[in-house]
């Protein structure tokens, strides 16, 4: 529900912990705008916003995507295994 000019969103990042925040920000907010007003980048200094993708609804996204009111926005960890060579690894070592 859009009221005064807020609309309202959840960020979710989750690490060894989950974390999620409930906010209302500004219509017209991006993705950027969105994590740094969670306050997700200093409990969680591991998140490189130059590095690490983000999503709405699991779909990949942009900082720059605009925000619509019941967003869920979702940052994702890097890979720690490349599937492919993670494939390769487990056909290996079924041989």
């Amino acid at each position: 529900m859009v009221e005064n000019d807020l609309i309202k969103v959840e960020l979710v990042y989750i690490n060894s912990e989950q974390f999620v925040f409930n906010m209302e920000i500004p219509i017209g907010s991006n993705i950027y705008q969105a994590i740094i007003r969670s306050g997700v980048l200093e409990k969680c200094p591991e998140i490189d916003t130059l590095k690490n993708r983000v999503g709405v609804f699991n779909e990949l996204a942009s900082l720059e995507t605009i925000l619509h009111d019941g967003d869920r926005v979702e940052i994702y960890r890097p890979l720690q295994v490349d599937p492919k060579e993670a494939r390769r690894r487990r056909a290996a070592k079924n041989k």
